[in-house]
Parts: C-alpha cells; sequence; structure tokens
C-alpha cells in the first residue's frame, strides 16, 4: 500500500469546499492528519466532532510543519490569512485554493510567501447553496472540473502534487492561465449567477401570490440566487473586468428577445430559441469531451 501523498494537510476555513476537502481528503488517505482552521470556533467543533478533520487549530499552528495548506476562506480574505501564518510555513511547503476569482489571488499571494514554499492557484467547480461544515461532503468534487493554473518551471513539480491531489479527490484537472480562468468562469458561473440574483431581486414586482404556481423551472433557475450575498458579492466584484463583456453580450440577446416579441414574429421568435439550444447542446459537448479526454489520460498515468 503506498504512503499517503502529504503528511500534514491544514485546511484554512471549514466552509462547503474547505470542509469538503478535509472530509474527502481523509475519506481517500491523502494525508497522514488533516488539521483544520477557522476564525468561529463553534464550526471548528462539529468538523472534529463529525469526522471531517483529525485535529483542530489556529491558523499559525495548522501549518506548522503541514507540507499542503489548502486556503478556504473567501477570496477577498485569502491575503490577510496568507500573511497571517506565512512566518510559520516551512521550505517545500505548497499553498493552494479554492477561490473562484484567480487574478487577484495569484498576482498577490506568491508574494507573501518565504522563499522554498509555493503557491499553484486551483479552483474547484464545485459546491452549492448550502454552506458551512455541517454540509460538507467527501464526493463533493467526483467527476467536477477542477482549475489549476499554470506556473512557471520553477514551481512545475508543486503543480504536478496539486494536479494529482485533485485527481485523488475525484476531480478532472483543466491548466488555465489566471486570466482565461476569469474569462471563462465569468461566463459558466459568474454571469448566470448575477442573472438569478437580478431575476429574484425583480421578483419584488411579482403578483403576491406568484410562489403558489412555481414549479420545477423556476426552482432550477433560482436555486443559486439562494447562495451566500456576501460571499458572491465579493466574488462578483473582484471578478467585474472579466465580467463585462459577457454581461454587454447577454443585454444584447436580451434586448434582441424583447424586440422579437414586441414585434410578434413567430418565425423569428422560434429560430433564436433554436440557436439558443444549439449553443448550448455545443457547450455541453465540449464538457463531455473534455472529461472524456481526462479520463482517458488518467488511465495512462495511472
Amino acid at each position: 500500500m503506498n504512503p499517503p501523498p502529504f503528511q500534514r494537510l491544514a485546511v484554512l476555513g471549514l466552509g462547503l469546499l474547505g470542509g469538503s476537502v478535509a472530509a474527502a481528503s481523509k475519506e481517500r488517505g491523502l494525508a497522514i492528519e488533516v488539521v483544520g482552521a477557522a476564525r468561529k470556533q463553534a464550526p471548528l467543533e462539529r468538523a472534529l466532532k463529525a469526522g471531517i478533520v483529525d485535529q483542530i487549530a489556529s491558523p499559525k499552528e495548522a501549518v506548522q510543519g503541514a507540507d499542503l495548506v489548502v486556503l478556504g476562506t473567501p477570496v477577498g480574505s485569502m491575503a490577510g490569512v496568507l500573511a497571517e501564518v506565512a512566518g510559520e510555513l516551512a521550505p517545500g511547503a505548497i499553498v493552494t485554493d479554492v477561490g473562484s476569482v484567480k487574478g487577484t489571488v495569484v498576482d498577490l499571494l506568491p508574494g507573501l510567501l518565504p522563499d522554498g514554499v509555493s503557491f499553484i492557484g486551483s479552483h474547484p467547480m464545485a459546491g452549492s447553496h448550502l454552506r458551512g461544515p455541517d454540509h460538507a461532503r467527501g464526493d463533493l468534487f467526483e467527476g467536477a472540473s477542477c482549475v489549476v493554473t499554470s506556473c512557471d518551471d520553477e514551481n512545475s513539480n508543486a503543480a504536478e502534487r496539486v494536479e494529482q491531489f485533485w485527481r485523488d479527490l475525484g476531480a478532472r484537472v483543466l491548466r488555465r492561465s489566471p486570466a482565461v480562468h476569469d474569462e471563462e468562469v465569468a461566463w459558466v458561473s459568474h454571469l448566470p449567477h448575477l442573472l438569478s440574483f437580478a431575476f429574484a431581486e425583480s421578483l419584488h414586482s411579482a403578483p403576491a401570490n406568484v410562489g403558489e404556481l412555481a414549479g420545477s423551472g423556476f426552482r432550477d433557475f433560482t436555486r443559486i440566487a439562494q447562495s451566500d450575498s456576501e460571499l458572491w458579492g465579493e466574488i462578483l466584484s473582484l471578478n467585474r473586468k472579466a465580467l463585462s463583456g459577457p454581461l454587454s453580450q447577454f443585454s444584447e440577446s436580451l434586448a434582441k428577445l424583447s424586440r422579437i416579441l414586441e414585434e410578434g414574429d413567430g418565425e423569428a421568435l422560434e429560430q433564436m430559441l433554436s440557436q439558443a439550444r444549439m449553443r448550448l447542446s455545443e457547450v455541453a459537448a465540449s464538457q463531455t469531451k473534455s472529461a472524456q479526454a481526462n479520463e482517458e489520460s488518467d488511465g495512462i498515468d495511472r
């Protein structure tokens, strides 16, 4: 039996993603010891009681002797947390994260690290509108995409170890530059959240009893608008530059659709809806192709 790839895994921030990283790592034996740290004591104690982590500690204590540190805090808090613990990191340690914006993270965090410690940006495309370690799942990353930011040759070994870590958690790994990641995630994650929030906000004008008629379509479209507003306000603000293009393009499509409806042009309406379905199918096909290629590559590696 092969030994675990990491001796000590420290997860700083035990929300849904951080808690799931810890739970999955324990279930799959990826570290001899999994240590959790967070600002609030109550979630830490619940995580320890649930067996998500082996022990709990302060952030500084958690990273001592850790060869892998996962930042599970909101993106805007990562620099402060990393600056606080940087002096405790041992040479050879690797730091990664789960943040959904990569440009600001990759620009700022490596400069906070001492010599001999590597930072590799990560973003697992998994989650839920639910939050906290109580909802952590060991299978959350199974089949999910996980972006690992491209890096220079100096950090290539660290990047390979981080990529393998996510594969061991069940994810399929994709390499992207921070800028490309932020552009692509603006389309497939941030814009959908923004639109769902906008629609939910517009419901103040809906008839009082409209909820009685809401079915599965309504629930599907609005589920992500139940996500944490503080967290998503920060994400959308940090990625506002990459969001401007997709938001402008969507506004044009919505305006076009509105004109067609006003004109009562049924043929044009059907054509636009058909084109929309085709575009969606193309994106879905791209996702399937990527997953298949990843599985084939993973099979060769193992």
